[in-house]
């Protein structure tokens, strides 16, 4: 968990990408962590460094394609079960996004949530066999998707430097006190059965310490 800027993490998916077996199938690696640490900026630093080394990058964000609030939220689970298990169709992500990668299939069809209006839309995604694609978000190691990597990074930060960015982050999103109270009863406790059944940290190739970085 040493020091590295993102032309390093660069470095080492470049490296992997060019070492792998299969040449003619994308490159598939997770950006794992927990929220607010730091995951969407680092995914986009990294996708630079590719760019400019003249790799194809296709970077895509988990929490692009949640379900409709109905389907989250008052369903009689607890909270953090909602969050953990309910806040993406997984099988459908399974079927369409993970395995179709796996497959080599070049175009995906996925639905993409619109805040806004509490709406899916269902849009394509060209993704070509000699890509990096960066898949970036929250539980990527979850069992039913794990084994679809090449390769996993996670972002490893403590809770409170975390609960700091994510309050910050959402300060214009109703009351302050509101907004932690949430944290505690649905987020954090979803975080904690997370690293509990799958140790995301002891899984993962790369192992990146925002604090050192």
């Amino acid at each position: 968990m040493n020091k590295m800027t993102s032309k390093e993490i660069a470095e080492i998916i470049l490296i992997q990408y060019l070492a792998r077996t299969n040449k003619l199938s994308p490159l598939i690696v997770a950006i794992d962590g927990l929220s607010g640490s730091g995951k969407t900026i680092l995914v986009h630093q990294i996708e630079r460094e590719l760019r400019d080394n003249d790799c194809k990058v296709v970077i895509i964000h988990i929490d692009d394609h949640i379900v409709e609030r109905t389907k989250r939220y008052d369903t009689g689970f607890d909270e953090w079960y909602e969050y953990y298990y309910l806040q993406w169709d997984i099988e459908m992500l399974t079927n369409q996004l993970f395995q179709r990668l796996r497959n080599n299939s070049n175009d995906l069809s996925l639905p993409f949530y619109d805040q806004t209006i509490d709406s899916l839309t269902t849009r394509q995604l060209s993704i070509s066999n000699n890509s990096i694609v960066l898949i970036e978000g929250i539980f990527l190691q979850r069992k039913e998707w794990k084994s679809f990597y090449d390769y996993i990074l996670f972002l490893k930060c403590p809770r409170e430097v975390r609960c700091e960015r994510v309050l910050k982050r959402d300060k214009y999103i109703g009351d302050l006190e509101k907004r932690l109270n949430k944290y505690k009863r649905r987020y954090w406790p979803g975080e904690d059965y997370y690293l509990e059944a799958e140790k995301p940290i002891e899984h993962a190739d790369k192992v990146i310490d925002i604090l050192n970085n």
